[in-house]
């Protein structure tokens, strides 16, 4: 089993979000079966690994880079050439593309359907991000109708819908780190998120939306929209209502009827278990497994498969225009 070295840019504030969060979670979940550690890139950090004096080592062979920061990636994979490379995609829609030698570890569905169109020929698996046992219903006291997010959220949400509620409920807005989200959620009855704007406009996708499954998971009636990596386990009507559909009213009703006749969200554990550090680890174990193999295959076998590149696909487009031609006339 080769060592796991995930590359980050860094880990402190300077590069905090979602996205480090879960990198360092799926770093954590990894030491459960394999050596793994975190390498940074762009600053030396105190106690971590630096890249450019790991790739100063003469043989890498027994190590594995994880590569994950969207932003990085078309540098980092020219310059990671000759070494054993793992894509792990959270966001998708990023003008680069991924050759083959390197496997692709999507963190939704909806990630792994982009990039097995993108990139046909990589091995491409799905592992979730892990919504952590803290996340739960604790049956508290619900002190706050509406918990809406600042950051990610609409112009729509913020500046219209927001101060209508104002009017009507008790809304909490959060614009600053919280250090503990499972207080805030189980104090909760409704959580608005709406992230389609904020993503449309950097125009890359939802990876995965951890902060709607953490609020669903603590019980929380979650209103969102459904872009990106959200479509994976949020099902309006059944677990969740679609925000910011038609007009202002419209979600003013919705969510005040919810309001009226509130209840915890129930969010099935068959569900949620797919999320859970137990499921994640087993997904994880067999991924590497065949990683490793397909590093063992790569030493001695090169790439044979004709790539989809833009030229390819021109390529073929011309040629099934011609072919129906010479079926039709000839």
């Amino acid at each position: 089993m080769r060592k796991l070295y995930f590359l980050l840019p860094g880990t402190d504030s300077k590069f905090a979000c979602g996205g480090l969060w879960a990198e360092l979670k799926t770093m954590n979940l990894a030491q459960k079966i394999c050596s793994a550690e975190v390498v940074t890139y762009r600053q030396r950090e105190e106690s971590k690994l630096f890249l450019d004096d790991v790739l100063q080592e003469k043989n890498l062979d027994d190590v594995i880079f994880v590569i994950c920061w969207g932003f990085d990636i078309a540098k980092l994979v020219p310059k990671l050439a000759s070494y054993n490379v793992v894509y792990h995609a959270h966001s998708a829609g990023y003008n680069f593309t991924i050759p083959s030698s390197i496997p692709i570890i999507t963190v939704s569905r909806n990630s792994m359907g982009y990039w097995g169109q993108v990139s046909p020929h990589s091995l491409i698996y799905y592992l979730p991000n892990e919504i952590s046992p803290e996340f739960k219903n604790l049956n508290s006291t619900r002190d706050i109708d509406v918990l809406i997010q600042a950051r990610k959220s609409s112009e729509y949400l913020m500046q219209e819908l927001i101060p209508t509620l104002q009017q009507k409920c008790n809304v909490f807005v959060v614009n600053s780190y919280v250090k503990d989200l499972t207080e805030l959620f189980n104090r909760a009855k409704v959580y608005l998120y709406d992230s389609a704007e904020y993503w449309a406009i950097r125009n890359v996708s939802e990876g995965f939306g951890l902060q709607p499954m953490e609020a669903l998971a603590c019980g929380c009636q979650v209103f969102s929209s459904v872009n990106g990596g959200l479509s994976d386990y949020l099902d309006p009507g059944f677990n969740s209502y679609k925000i910011a559909c038609y007009s202002q009213e419209y979600d003013v009703k919705r969510i005040l009827k919810v309001l009226d006749s509130w209840t915890p969200a129930l969010l099935s554990s068959e569900l949620l278990s797919e999320y859970r550090e137990e499921n994640i680890i087993q997904r994880f174990q067999v991924i590497l497994d065949e990683l490793n193999d397909f590093f063992d295959h790569t030493r001695n076998q090169q790439s044979n498969i004709q790539s989809l590149t833009k030229m390819h696909v021109t390529k073929l487009r011309v040629k099934s225009v011609f072919d129906k031609v010479k079926k039709k006339y000839f």
